[in-house]
């Protein structure tokens, strides 16, 4: 099943963009919704969150007072990281569950707001990123949320910016528009590239590489190359195998065609089939048809990518091959 990564920061639309995704058939996994419901009334989580920060962060009802809760965590780094502690693996385990329980063929949505400060982007066979101008973002939560413009520029200096969510993103949302505007855009990579994408994925077919046409240097091909490696390292064993960016999009400033081309070196050829392949599959990157064992030559594997908006060409060559590395 595809896995794809949402976020955005506060007021950009991101929950727009899940209820969308859900009602075009998207099974959408809300981790704020989980981590409430991972300390309510009644639950180990809450109970060790009682034993962790005393029962001031109780309310009269019983309650998880999260007010008080973030006002004791916010500026105090450790006990931040003891409340991660007990939320996050729970949150995991129940995110677990609810994938194991979809359907084989299903696009699952993750909406994360802290998928980038995280570190989750290369768990996700896409990451799909909202960005709002932070005047909107002011404007809809004064009119949404009655939030001071003050409140909601403290919460938008302790998330990630701008900047570093564009990098881990493989798609990014504009809503500078109307909501007429972010359903159209979430439809388009919906019906272009996710739906595809999720059958590709299951059917293990690689998108086949574009005619061979120079287009412009892309300055962000190195960005991507790197959101691609960060996949490949994750999914395959061991994780301290070689990638390597290679080929034109490897070269600044130089016009090429579009394809990212990786190097996977492996310690023996023989290890690029059986489990490898599929772990290569299985994270997105299918093996080509017909590429067989390369040539005499230069012997090797190729997969390509199941995005079809992003091909690949992944070259598995043996240590010391030629045109591996020495």
């Amino acid at each position: 099943m595809l896995m794809v990564g949402l976020t955005g920061g506060i007021g950009s639309g991101k929950s727009a963009v899940a209820a969308r995704l859900a009602g075009l058939g998207a099974v959408i996994v809300d981790a704020d919704r989980l981590s409430r419901e991972v300390v309510a009334p009644g639950t180990e989580g809450l109970a060790e969150i009682v034993a962790t920060f005393g029962d001031r962060v109780l309310g009269p009802d019983g309650a998880l007072d999260r007010a008080v809760l973030g006002s004791l965590v916010f500026t105090d780094e450790p006990g931040r990281r003891a409340l991660e502690a007990i939320i996050h693996p729970r949150v995991r385990t129940r995110t677990a569950e609810l994938v194991a329980a979809a359907p084989p063929d299903a696009v699952i949505v993750n909406d994360v707001p802290l998928l980038v400060e995280s570190g989750l982007a290369p768990t996700y066979h896409l990451v799909v990123v909202v960005q709002t101008a932070l005047s909107i973002r002011l404007e809809r939560l004064a009119r949404d949320r009655g939030m001071a413009p003050a409140e909601v520029r403290r919460r938008i200096a302790a998330q990630a910016d701008d900047a570093r969510r564009r990098a881990a993103a493989d798609v990014v949302l504009t809503n500078d528009g109307t909501r007429d505007d972010l359903h159209h855009a979430v439809d388009v990579l919906w019906a272009e590239r996710l739906l595809p994408y999720a059958v590709n994925l299951r059917d293990r077919r690689a998108v086949q590489p574009p005619r061979p046409e120079r287009v412009e240097a892309d300055p962000t091909w190195p960005e991507q190359y790197a959101r691609l490696a960060a996949r490949i390292h994750r999914a395959v064993t061991p994780a301290d195998l070689r990638i390597d960016h290679i080929g034109a999009t490897a070269v600044p400033d130089l016009d090429s065609v579009d394809v990212i081309d990786i190097q996977l070196t492996v310690p023996c050829l023989g290890d690029a089939d059986g489990a490898l392949a599929e772990q290569l599959a299985d994270a997105g990157f299918p093996r080509l048809p017909e590429t067989g064992r390369g040539t005499p030559c230069r012997p090797e594997r190729v997969h390509g990518s199941a995005d079809p908006a992003r091909p690949v060409c992944l070259y598995v060559r043996e240590a010391g091959s030629p045109g591996g590395p020495r």
